[in-house]
């Protein structure tokens, strides 16, 4: 081969590998020129996502977090509505930009979308009548506990040997225990504390098993290869936890003085550097 053809075949290498770069920079530069994130949302998901009932607007941690997030990188956010089901596939097709939806990290999400890192660490967690005579996760096991349909909550029931009930949200889910249709309900830790102090005055009075069914960090998802979109929305999540925007939303839907009186210990860390266990 003749020092003209090396030198050719490099060339072409060379401009490949460009092009390669060009076109993970591609939905970067799409995004940079409308001028627009779009960010999928939970359709009616409280306190994360939900309308507004006097505006109709969409409002919530999430869409808060979508606003400041856009904002962060000098973009407006333009909200898109989803099912819970179709948070992944809506980001993997590229219907939209970002998925914040309370979105945790699973093997099979892994295989198909990218993660940020996360911003913080959820818990599912279980809630039965009080008076069933069950303390730990393992009481359940090959019993009927309720969730919503595609979520983490319902992967966790799986995992703990029970058998999943699903719903299209939680507020069927928690129906099916007040009806005995489960014996318990698996969602994070927000909603099931909503909802058990819910039940001290309406329905049958549930209580919340102290034992987490699963540990999840929950992150921003994203196609896949897509490297740029993924160092600029985790550089704008950093510097939204370091400016205290991330701590301020949560202390608006989440905090103490909310119904959830949940607090924010995490800070912004890479997956890496958490210890969990996978979900499949």
């Amino acid at each position: 081969m003749s020092k003209k053809t090396v030198f050719r075949l490099a060339a072409i290498g060379c401009g490949l590998a460009t092009l390669s770069l060009l076109a993970h920079a591609d939905q970067w530069d799409e995004i940079q020129q409308r001028k627009e994130l779009k960010c999928g949302t939970f359709a009616d998901v409280p306190p994360f996502a939900a309308p507004d009932p006097k505006t109709r607007e969409m409002v919530g941690f999430d869409v808060d977090l979508c606003n400041a997030l856009a904002k962060q990188l000098g973009l407006t956010a333009k909200i898109t509505p989803l099912s819970v089901e179709a948070r992944v596939p809506e980001v993997k097709l590229g219907r939209v930009d970002v998925t914040v939806a309370n979105l945790a990290y699973t093997k099979s999400r892994g295989e198909q979308i990218q993660f940020s890192d996360p911003y913080y660490v959820a818990k599912e967690m279980l809630a039965v009548k009080a008076s069933d005579p069950g303390t730990t996760k393992a009481d359940f096991k090959g019993k009927r506990l309720s969730s919503t349909k595609g979520s983490t909550s319902e992967l966790s029931i799986k995992m703990n040997g029970s058998e999943p009930v699903t719903f299209q949200d939680t507020g069927s889910a928690y129906m099916a225990v007040q009806q005995n249709k489960s014996v318990g309900m698996v969602a994070n830790t927000m909603t099931i504390t909503k909802l058990v102090n819910q039940s001290k005055t309406s329905g049958v009075e549930l209580k919340m098993i102290k034992e987490p069914m699963v540990l999840q960090p929950i992150g921003i998802g994203m196609k896949k290869d897509e490297p740029v979109l993924l160092a600029k929305v985790n550089g704008a999540l950093m510097a939204l936890d370091k400016s205290g925007e991330i701590d301020r939303i949560w202390a608006k839907w989440l905090g103490p003085n909310t119904e959830y009186k949940m607090t924010r210990d995490e800070k912004v860390t890479p997956l890496s550097e958490l210890k969990f266990e996978l979900l499949p």
